[in-house]
């Protein structure tokens, strides 16, 4: 099947501007690339998204929003919240390292268009935190976390761990003795969160 005769989809013009950021990088990866590389003209990739910035900002929230939706099956479990906390930073921490070490080029990629990001990166900390206050408050709900304000200790949780999920921290992540480290900040993060 050629190229010009599957629909054009936004998720096409996505998966498509992913593999052209893979090649040329985000300096040189332009609309017409994206657009020659599906097939089609640079007008019928603006159709879908207006700028470029809008279409490397939709890009990077769709990077993005792979981890959010890993994660959120952890959340949605019907189990004790402390394991959950667990597998969830867990979850988080490993998303995070396969995206820097699976392929080096696409995540410095994307190092650089999260950092022209609008509201892709907030967003994604938002959800991020969400998540955490759901297993929280259940932890608070059963009596396994101290009472308190289940957003304001997900705040804390999310920064306190920053190490092990912010990006810019990612050559550390393959140290030697950063699982230990991994493992000794989610103990004191769970003992502080015990009733």
């Amino acid at each position: 099947m050629s190229p010009t005769s599957e629909t054009l989809t936004a998720e096409r013009i996505l998966a498509t501007t992913e593999e052209v950021l893979r090649r040329h990088g985000p300096a040189k990866a332009t609309v017409v690339d994206v657009a020659r590389a599906l097939g089609v003209s640079h007008g019928s990739v603006y159709r879908h998204f207006r700028t470029k910035a809008a279409l490397r900002e939709a890009v990077t929230k769709r990077w993005l929003d792979r981890t959010s939706e890993a994660l959120a099956g952890i959340v949605a479990e019907d189990r004790d919240a402390e394991g959950r906390l667990r597998d969830w930073l867990r979850g988080l921490f490993d998303a995070k390292r396969r995206k820097a070490g699976d392929d080096p080029e696409l995540f410095a990629t994307y190092m650089v268009l999260t950092g022209e990001s609008g509201e892709a990166v907030p967003e994604h900390i938002a959800d991020l935190t969400a998540q955490l206050a759901r297993i929280v408050a259940a932890g608070i709900a059963a009596g396994t976390f101290a009472d308190g304000d289940a957003q304001a200790a997900a705040r804390a949780v999310f920064q306190a761990t920053g190490r092990f999920h912010d990006p810019c921290h990612a050559p550390e992540w393959t140290l030697p003795g950063v699982e230990e480290d991994f493992a000794a900040v989610v103990e004191l993060v769970v003992r502080g969160l015990r009733a």
